[in-house]
């Protein structure tokens, strides 16, 4: 094993750590992986974030093979869409995180587009926010309906289950995660209220200044 690797395998396991500890997991729920040049590490099925074995994590081919490492999360196929179809990203993070899951479970929300522009980290990080239709978990068609939307899009939210959210780093994609959790929980905060969010011209300001 090469020393980068053993390296992101320590940092998932930092990482998914402090997910786990500020409440963005419960349970074995939620997966972190990250590229690497011959596949993919991805945290094991039935694995809690908060005590993950850095020598344990799973490792994938690019066609989805066990490699070594204890047996993958099922939903590992999320990972390989989003990696397939955004060849820049080098890391993937999935969440039950609860108030992005209570917003996935609205009636009303735009499927093309679910959260309001609230802030203008959630507008850098995020950007537009989609809606995955519902299927079981494990569904491998669950993937086809990821990888339709990830080319256009870093971040998805899988209805009634969770988001999905990539990043040019570990950092990147847990910060970007994080980020969007923060923001359904404003918007949930939000509702009933008047509010202000930020316009169209504000919203190609950022997008000038800082470029996905």
């Amino acid at each position: 094993m090469s020393s980068s690797e053993t390296r992101l395998r320590d940092e998932i396991a930092i990482f998914g750590k402090s997910l786990f500890d500020r409440g963005y997991g419960c349970g074995s729920s939620g997966n972190i992986s990250v590229r690497l040049e011959d596949g993919l590490l991805v945290t094991p099925t039935n694995s809690c974030m908060g005590r993950l074995d850095p020598t344990r994590i799973s490792k994938l081919d690019w066609q989805g093979k066990h490699i070594s490492g204890d047996k993958p999360s099922k939903e590992g196929f999320l990972h390989l869409a989003m990696y397939q179809e955004r060849p820049e990203e080098r890391a993937v993070v999935h969440l039950h995180s609860t108030h992005s899951v209570a917003v996935s479970c609205l009636a009303d929300i735009d499927p093309k587009d679910v959260l309001p522009p609230i802030t203008a980290y959630y507008v850098m990080r995020v950007g537009k926010l989609p809606l995955v239709p519902y299927f079981r978990p494990g569904d491998a068609a669950l993937a086809e309906a990821v990888r339709a939307l990830a080319r256009e899009h870093r971040a998805m939210l899988l209805a009634n289950h969770g988001p999905v959210v990539a990043g040019k780093a570990l950092d990147a994609a847990v910060y970007a995660a994080e980020e969007l959790e923060e923001t359904a929980k404003l918007y949930l905060l939000l509702q009933g209220a008047r509010t202000r969010f930020l316009d169209p011209e504000q919203i190609a300001d950022l997008n000038l200044h800082f470029p996905s």
